[in-house]
């Protein structure tokens, strides 16, 4: 028996970060291949479909293709004629695939699994039956829509395979505090205002943490008043305005990490804050 995989990323991701869980590209490779095992079946390919441009996407796409996962990168807006969403952009590019190979190479394959929660996907699922093929959809519990129910089972469900996976070793922000002060900092010194977003991706990329343990940062570093955050007019944006964070000067140990960038960035501060 031979399968092939296809993954609409964006959903899975989102139902378990609503749940508490980042979902990091090796571990939804490693589960994969996992099931395949435990299910005696070849797992003869992976295509995923979601919008690398994302923040919490940045270098996933990278990572996947290392781990031999097609990707499709399937931008959010159209940057042709609009600003508005694409909506349902990467449904509509997973069933156009699917059916593709569906039609002309539907001899290589004899299970068809479907990654998502979304029940957009049921008439691609009733194609794929009617051509004989065995179709197994694999989800979050209480996200998977109840047309597709007929389609998974229980156990096989991506929250409870990582309620039993090795949990994560606790996150303690205090640890990295020197670091991140200096961090934003030197942000701070290069460019015109450090914005939340940027702040996040920084950390994430530097500190070599999650999205989800920069997030916990910024809110001990706020809560420890070593950062405050304020609204930031800038006219070169289309609502005008963006949330900032400043490091706090009068907090000692922002003062102790930054060391000799500290007048620096007091320069920098206060010319941001008479804008």
């Amino acid at each position: 028996m031979k399968a092939i995989a296809f993954v609409d990323y964006e959903n899975i991701w989102t139902s378990l970060l609503e749940r508490g869980y980042e979902l990091k590209p090796e571990q939804l490779v490693r589960f994969l291949h996992l099931y395949t095992e435990r299910s005696n079946v070849e797992l003869l390919a992976i295509y995923l479909y979601a919008n690398f441009d994302r923040e919490e996407f940045w270098r996933t796409q990278t990572t996947f293709e290392k781990t031999n996962v097609f990707t499709r990168h399937v931008f959010g807006k159209n940057n042709y004629a609009s600003t508005e969403l694409r909506r349902n952009a990467a449904d509509l590019e997973l069933m156009l695939e699917a059916q593709e190979i569906l039609l002309t190479r539907a001899s290589t394959f004899d299970v068809f699994l479907l990654l998502t929660g979304d029940g957009d996907f049921l008439s691609l699922l009733r194609k794929v039956r009617a051509w004989g093929k065995d179709v197994k959809v694999i989800g979050v519990s209480g996200s998977i829509n109840h047309s597709l129910h007929p389609y998974s089972e229980e156990e096989d469900n991506l929250l409870q395979w990582i309620l039993h996976e090795k949990k994560e070793v606790e996150y303690h922000p205090e640890g990295d505090l020197e670091q991140a002060i200096q961090i934003l900092g030197t942000l701070q010194i290069r460019l015109p205002y450090v914005a939340s977003t940027k702040a996040r991706a920084t950390l994430t990329e530097f500190l070599g943490c999650s999205t989800l343990q920069a997030k916990e940062f910024i809110r001990f570093a706020l809560k420890e008043d070593i950062l405050t955050e304020k609204e930031h007019a800038d006219p070169n944006l289309k609502i005008g305005k963006t949330k900032i964070y400043l490091l706090n000067l009068k907090n000692l140990q922002v003062q102790k990490a930054l060391g000799s960038l500290y007048e620096e960035v007091s320069q920098r501060q206060i010319k941001l804050i008479s804008e």
